[in-house]
C-alpha cells in the first residue's frame, strides 16, 4: 500500500528544485551563448551540463554540511559569489554581447566545455538555492523512502531539464533573431534582478550578525 505521508513530501521536492532549477529560465542563456555552434555541439553541452548539475546537487545533497564545515563554506557566501556571476551574464544579455559573439573551429570545443560547467551547471542549473534546498530537504527526510525520493526528484528535475534545453535550439528558428533578442534582453533584465535578490539575501544575514556582534 503506497504510504500517502511520502506524497506532499515528493511534491515539495519536484517543484521546488523545479523553480529552483529553472530550466525554462535558463533557456535564453543557452541559446545566446551557443549562437553559431552546430547541433552537435549544443546537444553536448546540454549533456555535460545536465550530468555535472545532477551530480553536483547529488553530492551537496548528501554531504553538503560535511564539506561546507571542512572548507569553511557558508551558505550566504556562495550566494554573494553566485549573485555576482548571475548579474555578469544578466547584463551582457540586456546588452545582447552574446548574439554577435563569433568563434573559430578551434575554439568551439573548448568554449562548449566552458560554458557547460560554468555558467550553465554552475550556477544556473546548480545554484546556491538548489544547493541549499537539497541540504535541508535531505534533513527534512528522515527515513530511507524519503532519501529515496529526494535523490529520484532531483534525477527527474534534470531530465526535464535536458528535455527543455534540449528543444530550446529549435527555438531560434521559430521566433527568429528579432524574437530572440528581445526575449534575451528580458531574460537579461529578470536574471539581474534575481542575482540582486539572491546576492543581498547572501549579504543580509553577514551584515546583520556583524551589527549584533558590534552591539
Amino acid at each position: 500500500m503506497l504510504d500517502t505521508s511520502l506524497l506532499p513530501f515528493a511534491f515539495i521536492c519536484l517543484t521546488s528544485f523545479f523553480t529552483l532549477t529553472n530550466p525554462l529560465g535558463t533557456m535564453p542563456v543557452f541559446l545566446t551563448m551557443t549562437s553559431g555552434m552546430a547541433e552537435g555541439e549544443r546537444a553536448r553541452i546540454v549533456r555535460r551540463a545536465t550530468i555535472l548539475s545532477f551530480i553536483t546537487l547529488v553530492m551537496f545533497t548528501l554531504a553538503g554540511q560535511i564539506l561546507f564545515k571542512f572548507f569553511g563554506i557558508s551558505t550566504n557566501g556562495f550566494r554573494i559569489a553566485a549573485g555576482i556571476i548571475i548579474l555578469k551574464i544578466g547584463y551582457d544579455m540586456l546588452q545582447a554581447k552574446f548574439t554577435h559573439t563569433k568563434l573559430r573551429d578551434e575554439e568551439i570545443k573548448t568554449y562548449a566545455e566552458d560554458i557547460s560547467i560554468t555558467p550553465l551547471a554552475i550556477p544556473l542549473l546548480c545554484g546556491p538555492g538548489a544547493i541549499a534546498n537539497g541540504i535541508m530537504l535531505m534533513d527534512e527526510a528522515s527515513t530511507w523512502p524519503m532519501k529515496i525520493i529526494l535523490i529520484c526528484s532531483i534525477g527527474a528535475i534534470y531530465t526535464i531539464t535536458y528535455f527543455i534545453l534540449r528543444a530550446s535550439t529549435r527555438l531560434v528558428k521559430v521566433i527568429g533573431e528579432t524574437g530572440n533578442n528581445v526575449m534575451m534582453r528580458l531574460m537579461g533584465l529578470i536574471l539581474m534582478v534575481i542575482a540582486v535578490e539572491c546576492f543581498f539575501s547572501g549579504l543580509k544575514p553577514i551584515v546583520v550578525s556583524i551589527i549584533e556582534a558590534a552591539r
